[in-house]
């Protein structure tokens, strides 16, 4: 193996927290921000309870979600028209570009990891305010 900063392998322990654009915060995790990932972020979420992001959506990239406790309500769809309630030890996988939100509406935090396509944290998230009012969850 070269001396390149390709072969450096990283732990992350994620205790740093950022505020992402759709209204939740998240533990820092695997990003090119981080570790210089060029085509995965990871990162854990936990949405408290009564918790909601705003209706977003991730323009170019793939996001795949694992459920370690608790359960969240995703809203998706062009008009949030479908609804899902994923949880723990469930995966659920959103495709590009499709407008989701999620909530908690239980009384006990929600966690989940992320991972995604786009190594960045937050560059091709799109907010979609024109959608927040459609889903069934209190703002």
């Amino acid at each position: 193996m070269n001396g390149s900063s390709k072969s450096i392998c990283h732990i992350v322990r994620p205790s740093n927290t950022y505020d992402g654009k759709q209204g939740l915060s998240y533990f820092q995790g695997i990003a090119a921000e981080t570790v210089g990932a060029s085509g995965i972020c990871m990162h854990v979420l936990t949405i408290p309870p009564g918790g909601r992001a705003k209706a977003h959506l991730h323009e170019a990239h793939e996001t795949a979600i694992y459920m370690l406790s608790g359960e969240a309500h995703t809203w998706y769809g062009d008009r949030l028209e479908n609804h899902v309630i994923v949880r723990a030890g469930e995966l659920f996988y959103i495709p590009a570009g499709v407008p989701h939100l999620p909530a908690n509406l239980s009384s006990t935090p929600c966690t989940a990891i992320i991972a995604r396509t786009d190594p960045n944290e937050q560059e091709s998230v799109v907010l979609l305010p024109d959608l927040d009012e459609l889903a069934a969850v209190p703002a």
